[in-house]
């Protein structure tokens, strides 16, 4: 096939020659734009159905939409780097720079990022939900931080103790909650909190 491309270009005139290097190079770069924005509105698409099967907040979706999008661009742009003649030496070296200098930045960042992938997991899995109830312990023996969860978002999980005056907001990372023992009570209510002895089991209740 590319004998055959070889020989039909070798009969063709010189100016229609000069016209094929630009041609030619422009239609793969325009092809590699096309299917990068097909391939982004797939990804998209995919993301939203995501989103609406598992409920996944907004505040979640929006950057791994924006983490996906700048894949796409990165990749798309070192293929349109490569038709326009870039070497594939130089373009290698600054591959492996970029990705030395993410692999720093994601062990330096590690616990924020860990709190994030906990963050999908909580969203995803839910071994808990909003206004549940739960105590995070070290052990099943040991009391820990107890309250109604308000909020869980991408590095917190923000639990409520005590009403009036004596209301707190205790802000959990994400991460800490998969190494502990968690407690749940489902939907437990104010009238059903009175009930809640000291050691937050309530007296109704089995132990979970």
């Amino acid at each position: 096939m590319i004998e055959l491309i070889r020989h039909y270009r070798s009969r063709l005139p010189d100016w229609v020659k000069d016209w094929l290097d630009v041609i030619v190079p422009g239609a793969q770069i325009a092809l590699i734009v096309l299917l990068a924005w097909a391939l982004n509105g797939l990804f998209k698409h995919a993301l939203h159905r995501l989103e609406r099967h598992y409920g996944l907040p907004l505040k979640l979706m929006v950057p791994l939409r924006g983490i996906v999008r700048w894949i796409i661009i990165l990749a798309a742009g070192l293929l349109v780097l490569g038709r326009l003649g870039v070497s594939g030496e130089v373009l290698w070296t600054a591959f492996t720079g970029f990705a030395a200098v993410g692999a720093v930045a994601f062990f330096a960042a590690w616990s924020v990022l860990s709190n994030l992938f906990c963050a999908l997991l909580i969203m995803t899995v839910q071994p808990f939900r909003l206004g549940d109830d739960i105590e995070v312990l070290d052990t099943a023996e040991k009391p820990g931080a107890r309250g109604r969860v308000k909020d869980i978002n991408l590095l917190y999980t923000t639990l409520e103790e005590g009403e009036g005056e004596q209301r707190r907001l205790l802000q959990i990372p994400n991460a800490l909650i998969f190494q502990r023992v968690v407690r749940r009570w489902p939907g437990v209510g104010a009238a059903a909190k009175s009930n809640l002895p000291a050691t937050g089991i309530p007296m109704d209740r089995p132990v979970p």
